[in-house]
C-alpha cells in the first residue's frame, strides 16, 4: 500500500499516474486523514505534499514518523532550502523532492526508497551526516577496528565506505563492477553483521568512525 497526501487534485493525479502498476494507492487530502491512514493500513511509503493542510512542517512530519516508524516518508515541496531539507531528514523522511518533478521520476524515487535507499541531494549529504553523527556516536560508542569493522569482508568494507559517501546501489555497482543485486545481497549481510536496520543508520556509523571513512575505493 502506498499512501499519497495532498490537497491538490492535480498533484494526486500526477502521483497516481506515476504509481500505476507499482502497488495499491490510497489518496488523502487532510493531515488528520493521513495520520489515521498510517495506523489503519500501515503503508510501505507515503508521498507527502509539505503544503498538506494541518501538517505544520517538520513538526507534523516528526509526529508521523513517530506514529509509524515502519512507513517510509517522501516529502514533496514547491521550493525547498538546504535547511528545510536537513530538518526533514533529521525527523525521519527518506527523500526530499520538488513537487513538480515528472511522473517517471516519482516512480523511480518510490522504487528506490522502497528498496531502502535515501533520495537526497549529494550537496547536503555531508552536512546531514556531520550533524547526526555526533548523536549517533554518543548513543553507540565505537568498538574499535578490532570490533565490528573486523567482521566485514574487504568487499563489504568498500561498500560501507561508499554508502558513507552517499552513493546509491546503482552507483556502487558501477564503481565496483558488480550488479545491483549483488550490492543488495552484500548490504543484507552488512546490516546483519553490524546490527543496523537500514542504510541511514549504516551511513551514520560511517560518519562517526574514522576507521570506516579511511577505507579507499579506487
Amino acid at each position: 500500500m502506498i499512501l499519497i497526501a495532498s490537497a491538490l487534485a492535480e498533484v494526486l493525479g500526477n502521483w497516481e499516474q506515476a504509481l500505476e502498476g507499482v502497488g495499491v494507492v490510497l489518496g488523502v487530502r487532510q493531515f488528520d486523514s493521513l495520520k489515521q491512514g498510517l495506523t489503519r493500513v500501515i503503508p510501505t511509503v507515503v508521498l507527502l505534499d509539505m503544503e498538506l493542510p494541518g501538517l505544520q512542517g517538520a513538526r507534523g512530519v516528526a509526529s508521523l514518523t513517530r506514529a509509524n516508524p515502519v512507513t517510509k516518508v517522501i516529502a514533496f515541496s514547491q521550493v525547498a532550502s538546504d535547511e528545510s531539507e536537513l530538518a526533514l531528514f533529521k525527523v525521519g523522511v527518506r527523500g526530499c523532492v520538488r513537487r513538480d518533478c515528472e511522473p517517471q521520476v516519482v516512480r523511480r524515487i518510490v522504487v528506490a526508497v522502497e528498496q531502502g535507499e535515501l533520495w537526497i541531494r549529494r550537496a547536503i549529504t555531508p552536512r546531514l551526516f556531520d550533524e547526526l553523527s555526533g548523536r549517533f556516536r554518543d548513543a553507540n560508542p565505537p568498538t574499535g577496528i578490532s570490533g565490528d569493522r573486523a567482521l566485514l569482508t574487504d568487499r563489504e568494507r568498500e561498500i560501507v565506505a561508499l554508502i558513507g559517501s552517499g552513493e546509491s546501489n546503482k552507483q556502487i555497482a558501477r564503481r565496483l563492477f558488480i550488479t545491483e543485486r549483488t550490492v543488495k545481497a552484500h548490504l543484507t549481510g552488512i546490516f546483519r553483521k553490524l546490527g543496523v536496520a537500514d542504510r541511514v543508520r549504516l551511513a551514520l556509523r560511517v560518519a562517526s568512525r574514522a576507521d570506516y571513512r579511511s577505507e579507499r575505493v579506487i
